[in-house]
């Protein structure tokens, strides 16, 4: 596996930069399912608020950019099962990518639970609780 910088997954989605977006889509298409792109939880969690919060993309529109993610054969992302999952039972999730992210990183180390002030997060993210 090879690993991807947010940097480098954002030019592939967003064309504001000919030349990277050029790159970015040329080092993608040339992985393979023997030699996958790696997408960390940090790069995704990192990617998506750029895109949500800096350049104004729309949830919906960038839940189908992670599905599209998700579907490539030449693309591991991690917590993949988790978010093919979540995509599939709600169509933008409730709460924020990362507050999912964290949650499931929190899982995988053993943690019971991950405690948390953002109310919306405890609701919504399981293995998430408000910390009252």
């Amino acid at each position: 596996m090879i690993g991807v910088d947010t940097n480098v997954l954002l030019r592939f989605l967003v064309e504001d930069e000919p030349d990277q977006n050029r790159q970015a889509k040329d080092f993608l298409s040339a992985c393979t399912q023997e030699v996958p792109a790696y997408v960390s939880a940090v790069t995704l969690a990192e990617t998506v608020w750029i895109l949500n919060r800096r350049l104004k993309f729309p949830m919906r529109g960038i839940a189908e950019m992670v599905r599209a993610l998700l579907e490539a054969d030449e693309i591991v992302l991690e917590h993949a099962e988790e978010l093919g999952l979540l995509l599939h039972q709600q169509p933008v999730p409730s709460a924020d990518f990362a507050d999912y992210l964290i949650a499931w990183s929190n899982g995988r180390a053993g943690c019971s639970r991950t405690m948390t002030f953002d109310k919306r997060a405890a609701k919504s993210v399981p293995g998430m609780e408000l910390l009252q």
